[in-house]
């Protein structure tokens, strides 16, 4: 057994022991999340069997098998039948969810990152206008950062927030919507548009990508309970990296 999976196997059997009402096979699956967020376990990694990690760590085969059905349908490992069981090399992120991109980013076992390139107050164009629902020309925050899901760039995101729903920009640091929240601001829903496209030089000059990889431009509006749109943002994606889900 190598180093990785040794530390694992001791990982699991330490949060299996432990006494709460998490169901086990939700402990197996959220200490396979810490374990990649944590570099113990990297993107590409196999996974032992089901049976030597049932036997390895005295949980039954049905427990290790549900655990391995949730970590795939959060886009946590790939499964490939005859090949095995390894940790994915993309990131899965869900467009249906107002959850932003730091919380789902977590949520999958995966460690986040943001580089901020701007944080400034503009005049905002007629599109942007559009989508917040507020007047041409109106004052916003443009808030413009590179994404790093497990120390890798993956993209580059500019969101438009009315300048009244931020008290001070410098507040807000990992998280946008972390700071909406502290606010009691709720973001309840998004509505997305999805396109692609080959990338331009200001992509370039913070994500280097081979020239025949497109982009994929994600543009999204999120509304709190009131269904007042809090954000508008436009998400340039390696395509190579992400894969977008979205569930009725």
């Amino acid at each position: 057994m190598n180093p990785a999976h040794s530390s694992l196997i001791q990982q699991l059997c330490t949060r299996l022991s432990q006494t709460d009402n998490t169901p086990l096979y939700v402990k197996f699956a959220d200490t396979v999340k810490f374990a990649v967020r944590t570099g113990v376990l990297h993107q590409g990694n196999m996974l032992p069997g089901e049976r030597e990690l049932s036997q390895q760590t005295g949980v039954s085969r049905i427990t290790v098998r549900k655990a391995m059905e949730l970590l795939d349908q959060e886009g946590v490992i790939i499964r490939s039948r005859g090949y095995g069981t390894q940790i994915s090399d993309k990131f899965e992120y869900s467009l249906k969810e107002a959850k932003g991109f730091s919380q789902q980013v977590v949520l999958r076992g995966k460690k986040p990152d943001t580089l901020w390139v701007n944080k400034s107050v503009i005049k905002c164009s007629e599109d942007v206008a559009a989508e917040l629902k507020i007047p041409s020309n109106s004052d916003v925050f443009m808030l413009k950062r590179i994404r790093y899901v497990d120390n890798q760039p993956v993209s580059i995101e500019e969101s438009y927030v009315p300048v009244a729903l931020i008290k001070e920009v410098d507040d807000i640091g990992l998280s946008l919507y972390d700071y909406f929240r502290s606010q009691n601001i709720f973001p309840q829903r998004t509505k997305s548009k999805v396109s692609a496209r080959m990338p331009d030089a200001d992509f370039q000059s913070h994500i280097k990508l081979e020239n025949s990889v497109p982009v994929l431009v994600i543009k999204q509006v999120a509304f709190d309970h009131q269904n007042i749109p809090i954000e508008y943002s436009i998400n340039q994606c390696r395509s190579d990296m992400y894969v977008f889900v979205s569930e009725e």
